[in-house]
């Protein structure tokens, strides 16, 4: 399966949300959301947008307030994503660590039965889609350093130190 590099746009409906980590641009399809970007992000308008894409949009949407509040602790998205078999595997296995927790990447190589791929878990990681939904900020370093990501590390401390609380 081949990563996806450019929405559709025919299909595709987004907007800007402003959180406690600042703003993030929300990308659906009527299949499920596709993307959380760091930022406001302009993308170009699509042509004709279903309802569906919008009912996504605003259940993604209510579903992060409810995060940001403390009061959710897992997410409910039908989402819309696609990578390679490897990728797919180390994002839906995100889901499997438990909300206030964190994981090595070498664990994490484990949970994809991959004991050794744990560089190549950090790049799948790098590449979700649709982060704090598929929680990569839960991962960290072996030696218990953050490692990276994709909205800076402040972001990633500010996600860790929400979930603590």
């Amino acid at each position: 399966m081949k990563a996806r590099t450019k929405l559709d746009t025919d299909l595709t409906a987004s907007r800007v949300i402003v959180t406690p980590i600042g703003r993030l641009t929300l990308v659906a399809s009527s299949k499920g959301l596709q993307q959380v970007i760091f930022g406001a992000k302009k993308l170009s308008a699509a042509k004709s947008v279903s309802s569906k894409a919008n009912d996504h949009l605003a259940q993604t949407e209510r579903q992060l307030r409810e995060y940001f509040a403390g009061k959710r602790k897992k997410f409910s998205i039908k989402l819309d994503i696609s990578g390679t078999e490897f990728q797919e595997s180390v994002w839906y296995a995100l889901n499997k660590i438990a909300y206030g927790r964190t994981v090595s990447y070498a664990q994490q190589a484990k949970l994809v039965r991959k004991p050794k791929a744990f560089r190549a878990v950090g790049s799948a990681n790098g590449k979700n889609p649709v982060a704090i939904i598929l929680p990569c900020h839960r991962v960290i370093a072996t030696d218990g350093t953050l490692g990276g990501y994709g909205g800076g590390l402040a972001i990633k401390r500010k996600l860790l130190a929400l979930e603590t609380n």
